[in-house]
């Protein structure tokens, strides 16, 4: 058993100082407002009590991060600009607890076997994850020869990635991209998982038109469609705004501090939506860790590469809890059970009785704490307690 103490909790909602309750894997209790728990009674019941203290910070459900290319990506610049796959304690110090990898550019020698291992490398070490089939291109890359086959048949494929309005992209038709996001709600509905499309967003002119194209004269519903980096550019987030309110949801690069190596700065970006009548809850954000981040001139050579840093998401978060039009309930809700919702994670992103005890404590400065996952310890005090396989 293991109690949190001191913390102002954030659910995301605000539920003032309590004292958290974690056995197992599970939130077992969150006590009222200034209740003192009585150890002896509570070591009767389940054993040993280790207690964590979180004065003067805040406790919320641990960051989901559902764009992290943890197998490693990139090598548009070639074999020497392939980025390494990650090790665990890279997720723990930005307090991801759980992480959907995924595949981009090279969907040829980046395969999904690969990925799906180190998925449940990962898993093994501490964290909760999944993937994505497929890459930029159409048609696909799968696992099993089908899209809703590997839904159906892998347990840790939740949806499917692929590329539009992107020079890199397949560039498909119409009717490809329909059948694309046809198998993946259908495989989704009959697996029980959200089969969301993952859509990498270039920086073409077309923006969501091809999206829209292929839902159009279909009951599909907008949201299948889940693109992202749709903060790259002021005219792609301009357009995200009616795409938006059609039903769509909007997922951020975070891209923390005025000079974001990527895109809009995400609290200038986040502040723009809002303004503009975009729900909060079709907001999230997303690190794109460890991807390659290659910038091109306007004749499309690549000039720079630059590599997505993990730990963006909570420095983002941070950043938009301290400002006003956005406070600290969305922009943790942004990176946590929002995140939850639209990939229908079941026990994740809150901090309630019953769920996964994913728990990330701040100090005072807003630095991660401790860290749970699963009601593990791999933080303490500032310090990574739990370290990959092969990390020193």
């Amino acid at each position: 058993m293991l109690l949190i103490k001191n913390a102002q909790i954030y659910a995301p909602e605000a539920l003032g100082s309590r004292t958290l309750i974690v056995e197992g894997q599970k939130i077992v209790a969150i006590l009222p407002p200034d209740a003192e728990p009585d150890l002896g009674v509570l070591e009767q019941v389940f054993g040993p009590a280790e207690v964590l203290d979180a004065a003067g910070g805040i406790a919320m459900p641990g960051i989901i991060d559902r764009h992290v290319h943890f197998n490693g990506a990139g090598g548009e610049g070639g074999p020497s600009f392939r980025t390494p796959p990650l090790q665990l304690s890279s997720f723990v110090r930005a307090g991801i607890t759980s992480v959907v990898g995924l595949t981009g550019t090279d969907g040829t020698c980046r395969g999904l076997r690969d990925l799906l291992m180190k998925a449940r490398g990962l898993e093994d070490e501490g964290l909760s994850t999944w993937i994505l089939t497929g890459s930029y291109a159409l048609p696909s890359p799968t696992l099993t020869g089908g899209v809703m086959d590997d839904l159906c048949l892998i347990d840790k494929v939740i949806g499917l990635k692929l590329a539009l309005s992107d020079h890199r992209s397949s560039h498909p038709s119409v009717e490809e991209l329909r059948r694309a996001v046809s198998d993946a709600r259908v495989g989704g509905m009959l697996s029980g998982k959200a089969g969301t499309v993952c859509v990498h967003m270039g920086s073409e002119r077309s923006a969501f038109e091809p999206l829209l194209a292929a839902l159009e004269g279909t009951d599909i519903p907008v949201a299948q469609f889940a693109p992202t980096h749709v903060s790259r550019s002021e005219e792609l987030l301009a357009a995200s705004v009616a795409y938006a309110q059609a039903g769509g949801t909007l997922d951020l690069t975070a891209a923390p501090g005025e000079n974001p190596i990527f895109g809009i700065p995400t609290k200038r970006a986040v502040s723009y939506l809002l303004s503009r009548g975009v729900a909060p809850s079709r907001i999230t954000l997303s690190s794109d860790g460890n991807g390659s981040m290659p910038r091109f001139d306007i004749s499309g050579k690549m000039i720079g590469m630059g590599i997505g840093p993990v730990d963006s998401v909570l420095a983002s978060v941070v950043e938009l809890m301290a400002a006003p039009e956005v406070g600290p309930e969305r922009a943790i809700s942004m990176a946590t059970s929002y995140v939850a919702d639209q990939l229908s994670l079941k026990g994740k992103g809150r901090l309630e009785k019953g769920y996964d005890a994913d728990i990330l404590v701040l100090d005072g400065q807003n630095r991660p704490k401790h860290v749970l996952a699963k009601g593990r310890v791999m933080m303490k005090d500032g310090t990574v307690q739990v370290k990959g396989t092969f990390e020193e």
